[in-house]
Parts: C-alpha cells; structure tokens; sequence
C-alpha cells in the first residue's frame, strides 16, 4: 500500500509521457447496464485484435475500487479480451480495500488520487491509462491532468437497463478529435484532446486549466 502523496513508480518507459481517460460505452452514454454480457456480447475479432495489439498496452492502468473489482472477476471468469490484464502493472486507488490486492501487477494507493496522479505525470515514470472507474475520471479530468480521451461507442441503447451514467457531474468538456476508427462494421472509437475551459468570470467555481496537449 502507498500514500498517495508519496507515490514512486518504476515504469517501462513507452516514450512520451502522458494520461489517456479510455471508456466503452453505449449510445446513450451508461457505465453498465443490467443483464447485458460483457461488451454488450458485440465484441468482434478486429476489436479483440486491437485491444490485444494497441500500444496503450504497456501503460499503468489506474483503477479505482469498484472497476478493480469488476475487472478483477471478468479476468477469474475467463471474459473474452480480460487475459491481457493480469500482467499490465496496475494502480487500484482506494480507502477501503486492504493489502495484499488478489490481483497480479497491482499496487494499492491510498489518499488524494489526482494528486498522486500528478506526480508521476511530473516525474516522467510512466504513461497511463484508466480502465472504467467513473468517480476516477470524472477527478482527473476535473483537474484538467488527461492528455487524451478515448471513448468506443457500441451500437446498444440501455435506456430502461442503464445505470451509472458517465457523464454525469463532469465539467464543460471541449474535445478535438485526433482520430477515429470502426471495428468490425459496428463499433466507433473516437479519441480527443480535451480542455476544460476556466469557469466563466463571476462564479465561484475554482477555474481548472485545460489538459496539456
């Protein structure tokens, strides 16, 4: 276990340092949805090849306790595309859980995680990635630290079964589209830069600079 505000982190070195925000999601925007499979069950080969071949694979995966969890069980279950997990070095940010983490490559951080965040963005130790974890990203991005924001949009409304929507809470968000892609003639994925404006003049908000490009 670390504190947050004393976290060191030995990383692989991928080259340019940097925080990419990664989601899956509906159409209308859920985090979950009740009684839907994993991948909403659409998850074809190009995607699986992608998630198994993308270069983000050697980044630190940020988890928060909820996500560790969820992902945690899909990786003992043997869900389709999870194999991969067990060996990405994983950074699982909790109050609540206790060491030792079940899951392999995973080190739990305790205390204020943007902050934690920060400093290995400032110490060049390694880029990385969330996986999930919503309360996470909504923070980090709040704080205006995320590099990239990548999101694939699967072809499925949950509106009765939905739960958890993602953008709930967030900050005005601007996003500039760096690419996008289709996999297996169905799936979107989209990636941005995106800048969180400052708080217009006379609101009490605390302005937030926007994500470093």
């Amino acid at each position: 276990m670390i504190c947050g505000a004393h976290i060191q982190w030995r990383g692989k070195g991928v080259g340019i340092q940097e925080l990419l925000v990664d989601f899956i999601t509906p159409l209308d925007g859920y985090g979950a949805a009740e009684e839907w499979p994993g991948w909403w069950g659409l998850e074809g080969p190009e995607y699986l090849a992608w998630l198994a071949d993308q270069p983000e694979a050697g980044y630190a995966v940020l988890l928060g306790s909820t996500t560790y969890r969820l992902m945690h069980g899909f990786a003992r279950s043997g869900e389709p595309g999870t194999d991969s997990l067990a060996g990405m070095p994983k950074l699982v940010f909790s109050n609540t859980l206790s060491d030792p983490l079940e899951g392999a490559n995973s080190t739990l951080v305790r205390g204020d995680a943007v902050e934690a965040v920060r400093d290995l963005k400032a110490t060049g130790a390694t880029s990385m990635r969330t996986i999930g974890s919503l309360t996470l990203c909504r923070s980090l991005l709040r704080a205006g630290i995320v590099d990239r924001f990548r999101v694939v949009v699967f072809p499925v409304i949950t509106g009765s079964t939905g739960r958890e929507r993602i953008y709930n809470a967030y900050p005005d968000v601007s996003l500039e589209m760096v690419a996008s892609r289709t996999f297996d003639g169905r799936l979107q994925l989209l990636k941005y830069r995106p800048t969180v404006p400052a708080a217009p003049s006379g609101t009490t908000e605390r302005p937030t600079r926007s994500a470093p490009s």
